[in-house]
């Protein structure tokens, strides 16, 4: 969100339906991308701006899945990609699947702690791989899922590929 906004684009941060203070109840996916959908609606109609979708954990999954075929969105961002199953305590494991990511074709990329216990290098890897250009796949060493002390790197990798890719006129001026 930090690194989004330093270039002055409008940023949404938002929780998905049952989580935190939001309302409705987690539907495994399903209505969680619509959750996206509505998002992307809502600054699509107060801003009328290309947009960029950046997700993390869950978000990234679901977000990916909501954005790769919306002709709106730009380009993606996933932080901290899951791609082993994910038990939460109450729950069965979430299982994901990014098939359909073999279709987009929109600039990607995606950011991993070496240290991922829901993202291992070589389950990313093979993700990547599998996707079409444009992408670039960043690992942070030393971070976890959640970065720990290592925010500031995953927020410069964000920066880098905005001013080298999105507004490569960007890259100048730093």
């Amino acid at each position: 969100m930090k690194a989004l906004n330093s270039f002055g684009f409008p940023v949404l941060r938002f929780n998905f339906r049952g989580a935190g203070l939001s309302e409705g109840e987690h539907s495994e996916g399903e209505g969680e991308v619509g959750d996206v959908r509505t998002a992307l609606n809502w600054l699509d109609a107060e801003f009328r701006l290309p947009l960029i979708l950046a997700g993390f954990s869950f978000g990234s999954a679901v977000g990916l899945r909501a954005a790769c075929p919306d002709a709106r969105v730009r380009a993606v961002i996933g932080v901290g990609t899951p791609v082993v199953p994910v038990a939460e305590a109450t729950e069965e494991p979430r299982v994901y699947s990014y098939e359909f990511l073999r279709d987009c074709v929109k600039p990607k990329l995606f950011i991993s702690g070496a240290r991922d216990q829901f993202g291992p290098r070589a389950e990313l890897e093979a993700l990547v791989a599998s996707v079409p250009e444009p992408k670039r796949f960043v690992i942070i060493e030393g971070a976890d899922h959640f970065f720990a002390g290592r925010l500031h790197e995953m927020r410069e990798a964000i920066e880098q590929w905005v001013r080298e890719v999105i507004m490569p006129e960007k890259s100048a001026i730093r």
